[in-house]
């Protein structure tokens, strides 16, 4: 699976602003606007709200995507808080700003919840899902939201991009304790058919942009090119764009999105249509640029068979570990990169068979905790880049993993089941059901619990 023209667009006139302002509030209790959203900007003035330290704005909580919590409580006994039944599934990482909960469903809405009840304190409806009957392929029906949002304390939005009938994407700005419409605008991949293209890789906010990544749908069906936009917070000015200079696919859709490392983003790619020849930029870890222009790779020296084979290294997001950088693809090898120069084809610093990997991988200190197609593994990259595996676990199929409390903490969806395991040998510590979760679902550590999206809405649990 992997799984827009840059353009410049003017702010409605003041008129049009304000009216827009006032019919962008939404109901209290799962109200809001319905029907497809135009491709238009709509700004209202910005409100920051700061971020506390136990908020969780992004996916894997930081722009490094460590998925680490260092302020968790500590894990003890598994208890069911609340269950929030929403109208959808919620394949994007729940968010928590303060006492929100903030989650998106495949159904394109936003809610924000009480996080101490789960109760519906407000809803935006950002209009009709794609529907599969409309697609050309894939594996999610309804198809809405599926990249987890972000949050940006400057303004006191999240943005979310939901996917509409017809095959659009919609990029939206909502006031995180209001649920009301501050932007929305459209945005599409710079190449292909925007159709063919599914935004499952969690948005990323840079430089006072919302930062979206664009792969194909399962079934790597169409005209897709794996791309990366960028659109100011705004919502206003030009879009920014990278595509993977490949005739077709390059997907850059592991859930665990774009990564930010000071002043570059990494993300990784999948597998391209060349298979001899010409390198084609595809099953590659890529460095780019503010302006989203390339300034390093690392692609494996067997890009060739990965691509013929799909065994490419875009199920995965790269992860930064001290002067390194991990990458884990299809094919289950484990590949370390100096971060400074990446390195090219076949330029590891080190590699070692593990296992196939999908989602995003959390990082605590050298270790690094990898989400296995079927469990969990945990590696150690030495500060010379020499690469261990320390232990690995079965799981019916492992998600995402976070760390934090003395925990490793990792979801099985396959048999909905949330897993605290011993960080130091895997050992599972406690365990409790969630019901029926996608596929790599990701649990969130804050305000003493832990919140998982589910097929039907999102589950919190007590740690003790």
């Amino acid at each position: 699976m992997r799984p827009p023209r840059a353009d410049r667009r003017r702010a409605l006139p003041a008129v049009a602003l304000a009216l827009a302002a006032l019919l962008a509030g939404c109901t209290s209790a799962g109200g809001g606007a319905g029907g497809a959203l135009p491709s238009t900007v709509v700004a209202t003035a910005a409100s920051a709200t700061p971020l506390q330290p136990g908020d969780w704005p992004t996916y894997h909580r930081d722009a490094l995507r460590t998925g680490t919590a260092p302020g968790a409580a500590p894990v003890g006994p598994l208890h069911g808080v609340w269950t929030a039944e929403l109208d959808g599934a919620v394949y994007a990482q729940p968010l928590v700003i303060g006492d929100r909960v903030l989650a998106a469903t495949e159904n394109n809405t936003v809610y924000g919840l009480d996080a101490a009840t789960g109760k519906v304190v407000w809803s935006r409806h950002l209009g009709s899902p794609a529907r599969a009957a409309e697609l050309p392929c894939g594996n999610i029906d309804p198809l809405g939201i599926t990249g987890t949002p972000v949050y940006d304390p400057d303004t006191g939005r999240v943005f979310a991009v939901a996917e509409l009938a017809g095959g659009k994407h919609l990029l939206a700005g909502l006031d995180a304790r209001t649920g009301a419409l501050a932007v929305q605008r459209e945005v599409e991949p710079p190449k292909g058919d925007p159709v063919a293209h599914q935004q499952r890789a969690a948005l990323a906010l840079w430089n006072g942009r919302v930062v979206v990544a664009f792969g194909g749908l399962f079934g790597d069906c169409g005209d897709y090119v794996g791309s990366v936009v960028s659109v100011p917070t705004s919502g206003a000015g030009t879009v920014l764009s990278y595509a993977v200079p490949t005739a077709r696919e390059g997907g850059i859709w592991a859930s665990g999105g774009p990564v930010v490392d000071g002043d570059r983003l990494l993300v990784a790619v999948g597998n391209g249509e060349s298979v001899g020849g010409s390198y084609d930029g595809s099953d590659s870890v890529v460095a780019l640029s503010p302006e989203l222009r390339r300034l390093d790779f690392f692609a494996p020296s067997t890009w060739a068979d990965d691509n013929a084979s799909d065994l490419d290294l875009g199920s995965l997001a790269p992860v930064r570990v001290g002067d390194h950088v991990l990458a884990v693809g299809k094919r289950g090898e484990a590949y370390v990169m100096d971060a400074q120069r990446l390195g090219g084809i076949g330029g590891q610093v080190a590699q070692a068979t593990v296992c196939p990997a999908y989602g995003g991988a959390a990082v605590d200190g050298s270790a690094v905790y990898v989400p296995c197609l079927q469990g969990l593994a945990r590696l150690t990259v030495g500060q010379d880049g020499s690469l261990h595996e320390d232990w690995q676990v079965d799981l019916g199929r492992g998600g995402s993993p976070v760390v934090g409390g003395g925990a490793v903490w990792v979801v099985d969806d396959r048999h909905g089941v949330l897993l605290a395991l011993d960080p130091a040998t895997g050992r599972e510590l406690r365990r409790a059901k969630t019901g029926p979760a996608p596929h790599f679902a990701s649990p969130v550590l804050a305000g003493g619990r832990v919140l998982v999206g589910t097929d039907s809405g999102v589950t919190a649990f007590s740690v003790g």
